[in-house]
């Protein structure tokens, strides 16, 4: 009712600023006023054509739906829209005029001043009412009394960036800064202003810009990055290190996935910056629709939701508006943490939360029956090299048997789909860890689909930034005790991502193995860029520390460590599927037997370390053998992706 009201409202108005403008345009123009009776004349009198051009300018107010547009969200595209309002009215108003009486009682300077004072009167209502919702007229008040000044912010961005923030900040109520200057990209944009708020500097100059805002005593207590910290190119890590130390907060607003959480209604909201994304590579441009078209409406299941990966994929996952999430994990802190989170971000989702081990078979096939998924992301793994070097048996009995639970669960409550979330450990593997995995990838691959049974596929990628346990963690809290920062081995190197990142390219793999006929399993491997040196990533988190009193420790290789990892068999070959996904190509579905399985289940709960580790390693060394008796072409590498993709033949 309430929305009924305003738009019979909005319409009225503009009726009104229609009659009115007709009525000034005929009132000034250079004639005699007619009489005001009926005279019985064919002539029309002033009332009567005042009316009637309102009454056209109404209608084409209602065909181009001007009711729809809320005042105070007034935009250009509206102004000409308002316009070819006014022309179109004063136009079919001609024409109404001639026919009737061949236009006797109008004066024809009213055909170009009425179209003129509409246009001013609608816009200029409108805009006053955009002013009024910004706050913009506060400013002229002679009786505006002094307010605390809030701290000062810079902007780093282009300057349509930060128009679209400055916009959206003077429509919020919440003045938690005082923006004080924009630092740009171009150095051509030096010395403009955007909404009020001058481009002092470009990025390679931003020292310089400091340096004026300090004599200016007006020196940014907090900066805001308007792009993706990753695209921002000029900044060195010794720069953000200086900013860091000397108090000044480093802030970024809302990623793409953070946005399918905001409600629009509100400003975006600025958080801190995690060391990771300022040392994460470009960030990747994704499809959201295909995603949004895999998860919107349907049941999701996450094993080991509450560590890294799982985490992050029930966080979007949410954000897609799935019909229910169904959180699964073992480590009983863990799940309250997430569960406590999910109810915090998106208490309009409908969830359930379930400690369940998925090494308990029988638990399992009952939980999936109960929640009956139609997704099932199983993220759940042991994944420390060193640790599960020392206790084989745990890592054969979640990584591989936990994983045979969830397949044979998904297929009885009838899944659409099962996705396993695999590591690049899994090629080539010299250590337990690894080895378990490529079992894990194995399983999968070996899964057939006939008919609507549930799909299975796997996606293969490196190491996280930020997850637990892994090097970022590590250093940071190294850095903190003074040093030293330990490093295995100078010329170690990873693949890394963020696991926002991470999470999009496993939900994106996922929606590119739904779409089609095919129903074999299929392994994916995530394009993750050019590998990092650790001993760089400890450089460059040592800098934006703003120390310089931290030494880095060389402490050798530890059990089951590689110095580089590899994202594909010698013996596979990928070929492009999706924006930065590949399709791992095989000879063949390997041959995993029961009896395989069952050996090394009872070898594992009999905890018989060495003969599990032959049993472990001469399965995988049988499934290489198997792909190596069919050699396959050189890996190809090439991505079917963004603009900076590039092509090798």
């Amino acid at each position: 009712m309430e929305r009924m009201a305003f738009r019979v409202q909005t319409i009225v108005a503009d009726l009104v600023i229609a009659a009115a403008a007709f009525a000034l345009a005929y009132v000034v123009s250079p004639v005699d006023l007619p009489t005001f009776r009926p005279d019985g004349l064919p002539a029309m009198n002033f009332a009567q054509l005042t009316v009637l051009y309102a009454a056209i300018a109404g209608i084409f107010t209602l065909l181009f739906r001007r009711e729809l547009s809320p005042w105070r969200y007034t935009s250009i595209p509206d102004a000409l829209v308002l316009a070819r309002i006014a022309l179109l009215s004063v136009g079919v108003f001609l024409l109404a005029v001639f026919v009737l009486n061949r236009a006797q009682s109008l004066p024809r300077s009213t055909l170009v001043m009425a179209p003129l004072f509409q246009m001013v009167g609608s816009m200029g209502l409108r805009i006053l009412r955009r002013a009024i919702h910004e706050r913009a007229l506060v400013a002229l008040s002679p009786l505006k009394g002094p307010t605390a000044r809030s701290p000062s912010l810079l902007l780093i961005g282009p300057p349509s960036l930060a128009d679209t923030y400055l916009r959206d900040a003077s429509r919020s109520h919440e003045r938690a800064f005082t923006p004080v200057g924009i630092v740009g990209l171009d150095p051509r944009d030096v010395g403009q202003q955007v909404r009020g708020v001058c481009i002092i500097e470009s990025l390679e100059n931003l020292d310089a810009a400091l340096a004026d805002l300090r004599r200016w005593n007006r020196y940014p207590r907090a900066i805001l990055f308007l792009e993706e910290p990753a695209r921002l190119k000029g900044l060195t890590a010794e720069q953000l290190g200086r900013l860091k130390q000397d108090g000044i907060r480093l802030l970024r607003l809302p990623s793409i996935v953070e946005l399918g959480q905001h409600d629009s209604l509100t400003p975006l909201p600025m958080r801190d910056i995690a060391i990771e994304e300022l040392l994460a590579r470009d960030p990747i441009e994704l499809d959201r629709h295909a995603i949004a078209g895999l998860i919107r409406g349907r049941r999701v299941l996450v094993t080991g939701a509450g560590g890294s990966i799982g985490a992050e994929l029930c966080r979007q996952v949410a954000a897609f508006d799935c019909a229910h999430l169904t959180l699964v994990d073992y480590s009983e802190p863990s799940l309250f943490a997430i569960e406590r989170e999910m109810g915090d971000e998106f208490p309009h989702i409908s969830r359930s939360t379930v400690l369940c081990d998925v090494r308990n078979a029988t638990r399992l096939t009952s939980v999936f029956r109960e929640e009956a998924p139609d997704l099932v992301f199983h993220a759940a793994a042991l994944k420390h090299v060193p640790l599960m070097e020392r206790h084989p048996s745990e890592s054969v009995l979640t990584n591989v048997i936990g994983t045979l639970n969830v397949t044979e669960a998904a297929k009885a409550c009838g899944a659409a789909h099962m996705v396993l979330i695999s590591t690049d450990k899994a090629v080539d593997p010299t250590n337990v860890m690894g080895a378990t995995k490529r079992l894990a990838e194995a399983l999968i691959q070996a899964q057939q689909t006939t008919g609507d049974g549930t799909r299975f596929s796997a996606v293969r990628f490196g190491n996280v930034l930020g997850s637990a346990g892994s090097v970022v963690p590590i250093f940071k809290s190294q850095i903190e005790r003074g040093g030293p920062v330990t490093v295995t081995h100078p010329e170690m190197e990873r693949f890394f991502m963020t696991i926002p990142e991470a999470a999009q390219l496993v939900l994106h793999a996922t929606a590119t193995s739904a779409e089609g006929e095919r129903r074999d399993a299929r392994l994916f491997v995530l394009e993750m860029g050019e590998p990092v040196k650790i001993m760089d990533l400890a450089r460059q988190m040592i800098a934006l520390s703003g120390r310089n009193d931290v030494e880095i420790q060389l402490t050798g290789l530890r059990p089951g460590e590689k110095l580089t990892e590899a994202l594909f068999d010698e013996t596979e070959r990928a070929i492009p599927c999706a924006p930065n996904v590949m399709e791992v190509v095989a000879g063949g579905a390997p041959r995993i037997t029961p009896d395989h399985i069952s050996r090394l289940e009872a070898l594992a709960t009999l905890g018989e370390t060495g003969d599990l580790r032959r049993a472990l390693f001469d399965l995988v060394s049988q499934i290489r053998g198997e792909k190596a008796e069919k050699p396959q072409p050189k890996p190809d590498l090439r991505v079917v992706a963004s603009r900076r993709a590039s092509e090798q033949p």
